[in-house]
């Protein structure tokens, strides 16, 4: 009878000692490399929660990425992976609101722009209902928007003109409408591919790019320009589902990282490479151009019509005052800057 008792304590302290070592794991993916910048803040993120947690909750990541760039936000919608990160701008006419954050001259590095489009972002409802099927963790942007080339100076508007570009999609693709660019929309990763083989001359990217897609020895010229000539929007998100189903404790721990605290970490591992990048350009003799007053006004005069453009579409889907809500995003950026 008492080896029976003590069977049965023992089976109570052994189930009961599972039910504490439970995780919750979360499947990650990522489109990008894991030295990316991006991959490595995904890991960061997880790397806290886990720490937060005291390893109830963590993150097994994929050897690589469950789909291409584009197809990431349906594969994490439908399940096929956790956790992810995507650019808006690859599923092209999906998002509106989120354009806002990839207009020209917004900030000159990536973390306030990111802090200040998710403070701005979370207090709109609208933006979070447009990510159907997921949840929300943060939005972020890369780097300010440089133009590089393989051919030539860009000093002026009519330079970028008889030269074919890659860009990534979404206001991006409409800024270089205006300036007159022939232009091929394509994922970030196929950039070495194209521009080696002399498919394309130039590509539209963050400086960390040319690094992270090994086309710092391909480039020969960049044009820079205070505060980008345009910026890329990203959302951090995770399965609805999968967020549904955590205990109100695992929401918690989830919540307390995402938002402002995410889009800081995205946007601060962003600078640090941003700068290493501009170190290694120099390093390979690729010639910066640095925009000059006239060039900046003429991109601004040509460009002006985008933001009405931007605020006419996301009133008619929905955001009210749209450019009050700009106005808000920029006065953000400015405070964050000094």
């Amino acid at each position: 009878m008492k080896n029976f008792a003590f069977t049965l304590v023992a089976a109570a302290a052994a189930l009961t000692s599972g039910m504490a070592g439970a995780q919750t794991v979360f499947t990650v993916s990522s489109w990008l490399a894991p030295t990316h910048t991006a991959s490595m803040a995904q890991k960061e993120w997880c790397d806290l929660l886990e720490k937060n947690t005291t390893g109830k909750m963590k993150c097994n990541f994929l050897p690589r990425g469950v789909t291409a760039a584009p197809g990431t936000y349906d594969a994490i919608k439908n399940g096929l992976a956790d956790i992810s990160y995507t650019v808006h701008g690859y599923t092209p006419g999906r998002f509106v609101y989120t354009q806002m954050a990839e207009l020209p001259f917004l900030g000159n590095t990536s973390e306030p722009v990111a802090v200040a489009f998710n403070r701005v972002a979370s207090k709109h409802p609208e933006f979070a209902a447009e990510h159907q099927g997921v949840k929300v963790l943060a939005f972020f942007t890369h780097g300010p928007g440089i133009v590089f080339n393989t051919k030539r100076p860009i000093a002026k508007v009519e330079d970028l003109s008889g030269l074919k570009f890659r860009v990534g999609g979404g206001m991006v693709n409409e800024i270089s409408k205006t300036l007159g660019m022939n232009v091929t929309l394509k994922p970030a990763p196929d950039s070495y591919e194209l521009l080696s083989g002399g498919v394309m001359d130039g590509t539209l990217f963050p400086a960390e790019s040319t690094e992270s897609f090994k086309i710092d020895k391909i480039i020969r010229h960049a044009t820079t320009f205070p505060g980008g000539l345009y910026n890329t929007s990203f959302v951090f998100m995770m399965n609805q589902g999968k967020y549904d189903k955590l205990s109100a404790d695992e929401k918690k721990a989830v919540d307390a990282i995402s938002g402002e605290t995410a889009a800081r970490i995205f946007g601060r591992g962003w600078d640090k490479v941003d700068t290493r990048a501009f170190g290694l350009m120099q390093a390979n003799g690729v010639v910066v151009t640095k925009a000059d007053a006239k060039f900046v006004a003429d991109v601004k005069t040509r460009t002006a019509t985008l933001e009405q453009t931007w605020a006419k579409n996301a009133e008619a889907k929905g955001l009210k005052n749209a450019a009050k809500v700009l106005a808000e995003f920029r006065a953000e950026i400015a405070k964050l800057e000094k």
